[in-house]
């Protein structure tokens, strides 16, 4: 079974960067996606970033169109590691981040519904 935890959320503080990870298990990844969302209470699940590899030097990334800048993405094979760095946290971002995976196939990397598993998300509220 996939496993996804996250890990590097916390309190920050407006104009600081942040980096995340994501440790995958339960299953070999030689040709997957990942993708990270965050959400605010009472708010839609927003994308910020995916990763697809299908080899090792077969790898494409995705960022969300009005957050283009802001977040890098990139993965370490050998842990089965994602990670998101967030260049400069702003008040109103979003603060519950999940990482999620999916297999290659078909497109919609953008998409929350076309992920299959999920982590349980980390916390990284903004304070001004």
């Amino acid at each position: 079974q996939v496993q996804l935890v996250e890990s590097g959320g916390g309190l920050v503080r407006a104009g600081d960067s942040l980096r995340l990870s994501c440790a995958a298990s339960g299953r070999t990844f030689s040709s997957w996606a990942m993708g990270w969302f965050r959400q605010a209470p009472g708010k839609e699940r927003e994308f910020l970033a995916a990763i697809r590899w299908e080899s090792v030097s077969s790898v494409s990334t995705y960022y969300s169109d009005s957050l283009k800048g802001r977040f890098t993405i990139s993965r370490e094979t050998a842990k089965n590691t994602v990670f998101l760095q967030m260049h400069t946290q702003e008040p109103e971002d979003r603060p519950t981040y999940s990482c999620a995976a999916r297999e290659t196939s078909g497109s919609g990397y953008s998409v929350a519904m076309t992920y299959a598993y999920w982590g349980q998300g980390t916390q990284s509220p903004v304070s001004s």
